[in-house]
């Protein structure tokens, strides 16, 4: 899950060296956090929270039955 949410992010912004996935997992749920620069956060957001909603929705999916949560970081 980290992977995928590193490879999405960094096809999105400019500056893909300053991404930072952390993964936390408890046995019912998994918790991403992504921290991206300052200028790239408009990016990884979307118009309308487009592009976050979709993130959360693949993390969903390939949850296997887990909560699932995402959460963007300045």
């Amino acid at each position: 899950m980290k992977a995928l949410i590193g490879h999405i992010a960094s096809s999105l912004v400019d500056h893909p060296e300053q991404i930072v996935v952390t993964e936390q997992e408890t046995e019912d749920a998994l918790t991403i956090e992504l921290t991206v620069a300052q200028e790239d956060l408009g990016k990884v957001i979307g118009k309308q929270g487009r592009t976050a909603r979709a993130m959360r929705s693949l993390l969903a999916a390939a949850g296997q039955g887990k909560k699932t949560r995402l959460d963007i970081m300045e």
